[in-house]
Formats: C-alpha cells, structure tokens, sequence
C-alpha cells in the first residue's frame, strides 16, 4: 500500500499566506500534524533493518526504490514506547534538510487547511529550546501538535529530557 501526495491535488480558496496546509496523524491517543508540502508518501508498514548503535527512536532502514531510508517510531521518540508494528501501521515518507526519512505512526487521519493565525505557540514544557512540537492548532474539540521533523530526526528518544510531553 503506497499513497502519493503532492500539493498539485489540493486547492485552496484562501491565499496561501493565510492557510497552512497539513497532514495528521495518530500515535496512540494523540494527533500530530506535519506540513503537506514535507510529506512525499505513505506507505504501509515494511519490515526495517535495525541498526547497530542507532538511537532508540530509530526503528532501522529500508529500501524504497532504490533509496535507502531511515524509520523513526514516533511512539519511542515522545516517550510513549516501542511501537509494535502490525499492518494497520503506516510510514509517513517525509523529506526534510535535503534527506527523506520514514516517521512509523498509529494511522494518518487527514488532510487539512488550517488558518495560520490558528497555530498557536506550544506551551513551554521542555526543559530543552529544541522542543519537538512547533505549535498546536485546535480542530473541532482535538488538539494537533504540530512536529517539528528537524527535531525529530535530530533529538526524538535520544535523551529522556528532549521527550515531548502532551496530555
């Protein structure tokens, strides 16, 4: 199972300054959001290849036509555990820095347009400035944490004081 997206199959009625277009997805209990534009493809879950000395949020690499890409488990990274990967699970094929990278996740839900004075600051919980959420944007009575992927990628369960922490 593979979906492409691309922004070419979305329009919007509202000038792009004013909305931003995202694409969110579940871990657990939890709904996160990543811009569209970062998002290449997603795919179902494939086995990966762990490993050696890696950090425990990545789950390991796989070949994706001839790319080799490396699966982060969202789960481990804001410190909810190891994800045990069923079929249901979903890789969110994201390109971020010039590299393209896998985020494993519970499901992606949907994609929608959020007005950008919607994003609202997320609280100051980290001990760290490199906190792993850029924002949060209500959506009908849920809250989306918005990722920041560079932070992801980078820190994600590398250190225990870098988790992210939301209720």
């Amino acid at each position: 199972m593979s979906l492409q997206l691309s922004e070419k199959h979305f329009t919007s009625a509202q000038p792009e300054s004013a909305v931003r277009r995202i694409v969110t997805f579940r871990v657990g209990d939890r709904t996160f959001g990543i811009d569209v534009g970062m998002v290449r493809e997603i795919k179902g879950w494939q086995a990966t290849t762990p490993l050696p000395h890696a950090a425990p949020h990545v789950r390991g690499v796989l070949n994706l036509r001839g790319v080799i890409l490396a699966v982060y488990d969202l789960r481990t990274a804001i410190g909810l555990g190891t994800t045990d990967a069923t079929a249901t699970h979903v890789i969110v094929v994201v390109d971020i820095d010039d590299k393209t990278a896998g985020l494993l996740v519970d499901s992606v839900s949907d994609i929608v347009d959020v007005p950008v004075s919607a994003v609202r600051p997320a609280p100051d919980l980290e001990r760290d400035e490199h906190g792993l959420i850029e924002g949060l944007v209500l959506l009908d009575t849920e809250i989306v944490a918005l990722l920041d992927l560079a932070a992801v990628i980078r820190d994600g369960g590398d250190n225990q004081d870098k988790q992210l922490r939301v209720a």
